[in-house]
């Protein structure tokens, strides 16, 4: 059975930080594309940041460029977004994502975890 578990969102102010992280189980972790999405209310889900397999590629979508990062630990399964100088617009609820393929869509998703900023 696949899990995806995400943890480490929360309340915090502007220009905070936040570590997200995603342990994932049931999958071949290190073969993984991973992305994190995000949800804001009202809104659809969007592209926030992926890396691949190999972990040497990267990409985010432009509004967090600079601030956040990605990167993965394939010894403990976990990838994580590391997000600094948040704004209140980042605030949503936050999704980690992985597929075996990159040229499919994600298939294996977590839960979420809630990521509000204040102003």
């Amino acid at each position: 059975q696949v899990q995806l578990v995400e943890s480490g969102g929360g309340s915090v102010q502007a220009g905070d930080s936040l570590r997200l992280s995603c342990a994932a189980s049931g999958i071949i972790f290190r073969q993984c594309d991973l992305g994190w999405f995000r949800q804001a209310p009202g809104k659809e889900r969007e592209f926030v940041a992926a890396i691949n397999w190999s972990g040497d590629s990267t990409s985010y979508v432009d509004s967090v460029k600079g601030r956040f990062s990605i990167f993965r630990d394939n010894a403990k399964n976990t990838v994580y977004l590391q997000m600094n100088s948040l704004k209140p617009e980042d605030t949503a609820v936050y999704y980690c994502a992985a597929r075996y393929n990159s040229r499919r869509d994600y298939n294996y998703w977590g839960q979420g975890t809630q990521v509000t900023v204040s102003s």
